[in-house]
Protein backbone atom coordinates (compact mmCIF):
# COMPACT_ATOMS: atom_id res chain seq x y z
CA UNK A 1 0.00 0.00 0.00
CA UNK A 2 1.41 3.33 -0.93
CA UNK A 3 0.48 6.88 0.21
CA UNK A 4 1.65 9.96 -1.76
CA UNK A 5 2.47 12.98 0.32
CA UNK A 6 2.38 16.38 -0.97
CA UNK A 7 5.03 18.84 0.49
CA UNK A 8 4.46 22.00 -1.70
CA UNK A 9 3.17 24.26 0.67
CA UNK A 10 2.82 28.19 -0.65
CA UNK A 11 4.32 29.74 2.04
CA UNK A 12 7.47 28.33 0.99
CA UNK A 13 7.68 30.58 -2.28
CA UNK A 14 9.62 33.64 -2.86
CA UNK A 15 6.74 36.64 -2.43
CA UNK A 16 7.55 39.61 -4.70
CA UNK A 17 7.82 43.27 -2.63
CA UNK A 18 5.49 45.86 -3.88
CA UNK A 19 6.29 49.62 -3.45
CA UNK A 20 4.59 50.75 -0.36
CA UNK A 21 2.06 53.97 -0.56
CA UNK A 22 4.75 56.25 1.26
CA UNK A 23 7.17 55.28 -1.52
CA UNK A 24 5.32 56.28 -4.22
CA UNK A 25 4.25 58.98 -2.38
CA UNK A 26 7.43 60.62 -2.26
CA UNK A 27 8.23 59.58 -5.88
CA UNK A 28 4.76 61.42 -6.81
CA UNK A 29 5.88 64.23 -4.61
CA UNK A 30 9.38 64.81 -6.43
CA UNK A 31 7.86 64.35 -10.18
CA UNK A 32 5.60 67.36 -9.10
CA UNK A 33 8.66 69.50 -8.06
CA UNK A 34 10.56 68.62 -11.02
CA UNK A 35 7.81 69.36 -13.28
CA UNK A 36 7.41 72.52 -11.40
CA UNK A 37 10.97 73.23 -11.55
CA UNK A 38 10.92 72.99 -15.13
CA UNK A 39 8.19 75.10 -15.59
CA UNK A 40 9.89 77.86 -13.73
CA UNK A 41 12.75 77.82 -15.76
CA UNK A 42 10.88 77.99 -18.69
CA UNK A 43 8.95 80.60 -17.87
CA UNK A 44 12.01 82.63 -17.07
CA UNK A 45 13.65 81.91 -20.40
CA UNK A 46 10.50 82.74 -22.22
CA UNK A 47 10.16 86.23 -20.36
CA UNK A 48 14.04 86.49 -21.14
CA UNK A 49 13.56 86.19 -24.90
CA UNK A 50 10.77 88.11 -24.68
CA UNK A 51 12.54 90.98 -23.64
CA UNK A 52 15.74 90.40 -26.33
CA UNK A 53 12.83 90.59 -29.12
CA UNK A 54 11.40 94.09 -27.60
CA UNK A 55 14.86 95.60 -27.58
CA UNK A 56 15.85 93.96 -30.94
CA UNK A 57 12.90 95.61 -31.92
CA UNK A 58 13.61 98.85 -30.37
CA UNK A 59 17.00 98.98 -31.84
CA UNK A 60 15.24 97.93 -35.36
CA UNK A 61 12.78 100.29 -35.26
CA UNK A 62 15.66 103.19 -34.45
CA UNK A 63 17.90 102.15 -37.17
CA UNK A 64 14.74 102.21 -39.80
CA UNK A 65 14.68 105.92 -38.65
CA UNK A 66 17.88 106.78 -39.39
CA UNK A 67 18.19 105.50 -42.54
CA UNK A 68 15.09 107.21 -43.85
CA UNK A 69 16.52 110.29 -42.45
CA UNK A 70 19.63 110.00 -43.97
CA UNK A 71 18.50 109.05 -47.43
CA UNK A 72 16.43 112.45 -47.17
CA UNK A 73 18.98 114.25 -45.71
CA UNK A 74 21.64 113.30 -48.70
CA UNK A 75 19.09 112.79 -51.58
CA UNK A 76 20.11 114.18 -54.59
CA UNK A 77 16.80 116.57 -54.64
CA UNK A 78 18.54 117.72 -51.21
CA UNK A 79 21.71 117.93 -52.64
CA UNK A 80 21.37 120.02 -55.47
CA UNK A 81 18.73 122.08 -53.84
CA UNK A 82 21.76 122.82 -50.89
CA UNK A 83 24.49 123.01 -53.75
CA UNK A 84 21.93 126.09 -55.76
CA UNK A 85 21.74 127.76 -52.51
CA UNK A 86 25.32 127.49 -51.74
CA UNK A 87 26.08 128.91 -55.11
CA UNK A 88 23.60 131.74 -54.73
CA UNK A 89 24.75 132.81 -51.39
CA UNK A 90 28.64 132.69 -53.13
CA UNK A 91 27.38 134.99 -55.95
CA UNK A 92 25.70 137.21 -53.82
CA UNK A 93 28.84 137.90 -51.31
CA UNK A 94 31.36 138.26 -54.79
CA UNK A 95 28.99 140.86 -55.87
CA UNK A 96 28.80 142.43 -53.10
CA UNK A 97 32.26 142.82 -52.43
CA UNK A 98 33.11 143.60 -56.19
CA UNK A 99 30.28 146.79 -55.67
CA UNK A 100 32.04 147.70 -52.69
CA UNK A 101 35.77 146.86 -54.13
CA UNK A 102 34.28 149.76 -57.19
CA UNK A 103 33.30 152.24 -54.93
CA UNK A 104 36.65 152.43 -52.98
CA UNK A 105 38.57 152.75 -56.59
CA UNK A 106 36.27 155.02 -57.43
CA UNK A 107 36.97 157.21 -54.43
CA UNK A 108 32.92 158.12 -53.90
CA UNK A 109 33.82 157.93 -50.07
CA UNK A 110 36.97 159.44 -50.23
CA UNK A 111 39.03 157.07 -49.20
CA UNK A 112 40.95 155.26 -51.36
CA UNK A 113 42.91 153.26 -48.97
CA UNK A 114 40.69 151.39 -46.94
CA UNK A 115 40.75 151.73 -42.82
CA UNK A 116 43.60 148.63 -42.41
CA UNK A 117 46.02 151.02 -41.19
CA UNK A 118 43.27 152.78 -38.44
CA UNK A 119 43.39 149.33 -36.94
CA UNK A 120 46.81 148.79 -36.60
CA UNK A 121 47.25 152.05 -35.05
CA UNK A 122 44.45 151.33 -32.41
CA UNK A 123 46.02 147.74 -31.96
CA UNK A 124 49.77 149.46 -31.42
CA UNK A 125 48.50 151.99 -28.55
CA UNK A 126 46.55 149.80 -26.73
CA UNK A 127 47.07 151.60 -23.30
CA UNK A 128 46.04 148.82 -20.36
CA UNK A 129 43.39 150.17 -18.20
CA UNK A 130 41.69 151.47 -21.11
CA UNK A 131 39.29 149.64 -24.05
CA UNK A 132 37.66 151.24 -27.02
CA UNK A 133 33.77 150.80 -27.61
CA UNK A 134 33.05 152.32 -30.87
CA UNK A 135 34.85 154.39 -33.39
CA UNK A 136 33.56 156.47 -36.62
CA UNK A 137 35.61 157.40 -39.78
CA UNK A 138 34.25 159.50 -42.22
CA UNK A 139 35.86 159.85 -45.35
CA UNK A 140 39.63 159.92 -45.73
CA UNK A 141 39.30 160.19 -41.70
CA UNK A 142 39.60 164.09 -41.84
CA UNK A 143 36.46 163.43 -39.25
CA UNK A 144 36.99 160.80 -36.67
CA UNK A 145 34.89 160.14 -33.60
CA UNK A 146 36.43 157.37 -30.72
CA UNK A 147 34.34 156.01 -27.98
CA UNK A 148 35.59 153.88 -24.74
CA UNK A 149 36.18 153.88 -21.00
CA UNK A 150 39.04 153.80 -18.80
CA UNK A 151 39.55 153.12 -14.97
CA UNK A 152 41.86 156.39 -14.86
CA UNK A 153 41.69 159.66 -16.71
CA UNK A 154 44.54 160.61 -16.66
CA UNK A 155 45.62 157.95 -18.59
CA UNK A 156 43.86 160.02 -21.67
CA UNK A 157 46.66 162.57 -22.73
CA UNK A 158 49.06 159.88 -22.81
CA UNK A 159 47.00 157.90 -25.28
CA UNK A 160 46.19 160.80 -27.16
CA UNK A 161 49.79 161.63 -27.31
CA UNK A 162 50.57 158.17 -28.53
CA UNK A 163 47.83 158.70 -31.06
CA UNK A 164 49.09 161.80 -32.41
CA UNK A 165 52.38 159.98 -33.29
CA UNK A 166 50.80 157.19 -35.60
CA UNK A 167 51.90 158.41 -39.38
CA UNK A 168 48.12 157.21 -40.28
CA UNK A 169 47.19 160.23 -38.09
CA UNK A 170 49.10 162.65 -39.20
CA UNK A 171 47.45 166.27 -40.12
CA UNK A 172 44.49 164.88 -37.34
CA UNK A 173 44.16 166.32 -33.62
CA UNK A 174 41.60 165.49 -30.97
CA UNK A 175 39.94 168.28 -30.54
CA UNK A 176 37.18 167.44 -28.27
CA UNK A 177 36.82 165.17 -25.05
CA UNK A 178 34.02 164.25 -23.09
CA UNK A 179 33.78 162.46 -20.22
CA UNK A 180 31.05 160.86 -17.90
CA UNK A 181 30.37 158.41 -15.74
CA UNK A 182 28.15 155.12 -16.36
CA UNK A 183 25.00 155.76 -15.64
CA UNK A 184 23.84 152.62 -13.25
CA UNK A 185 21.47 150.12 -13.92
CA UNK A 186 19.00 148.10 -11.39
CA UNK A 187 20.24 149.58 -8.66
CA UNK A 188 23.54 148.47 -9.11
CA UNK A 189 27.03 150.44 -7.72
CA UNK A 190 29.19 153.04 -10.09
CA UNK A 191 31.39 150.99 -12.26
CA UNK A 192 34.65 151.55 -11.53
CA UNK A 193 35.70 153.10 -14.62
CA UNK A 194 34.77 156.89 -16.65
CA UNK A 195 32.90 156.80 -20.56
CA UNK A 196 35.00 158.95 -22.95
CA UNK A 197 34.54 160.28 -26.22
CA UNK A 198 37.09 161.52 -28.50
CA UNK A 199 36.14 164.07 -31.71
CA UNK A 200 39.33 165.24 -33.90
CA UNK A 201 39.62 167.73 -36.95
CA UNK A 202 41.89 167.79 -39.57
CA UNK A 203 45.10 170.27 -38.85
CA UNK A 204 44.71 173.55 -40.45
CA UNK A 205 47.59 173.69 -43.01
CA UNK A 206 47.77 169.86 -43.17
CA UNK A 207 49.39 168.23 -46.24
CA UNK A 208 50.56 171.12 -47.46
Amino acid sequence: MSQQINLFNPIFLKQKKHFSAVTMLQALLLIVLGSMLFYGYAVYQVKALALQTAEMNKRYEAEQKRLVNYLDEFSPQRAQKLLQDELALTEAQASMQQTLLNTLKGGAIGNTKGYSEYMRAFARQSVRGMWLTGFNINGDGAQMSLRGAVVNPRLLPEYIQRMNREPVMRGKLFAALQMKQPSPANDQPIAGYVEFSLQSVAAEGAGK
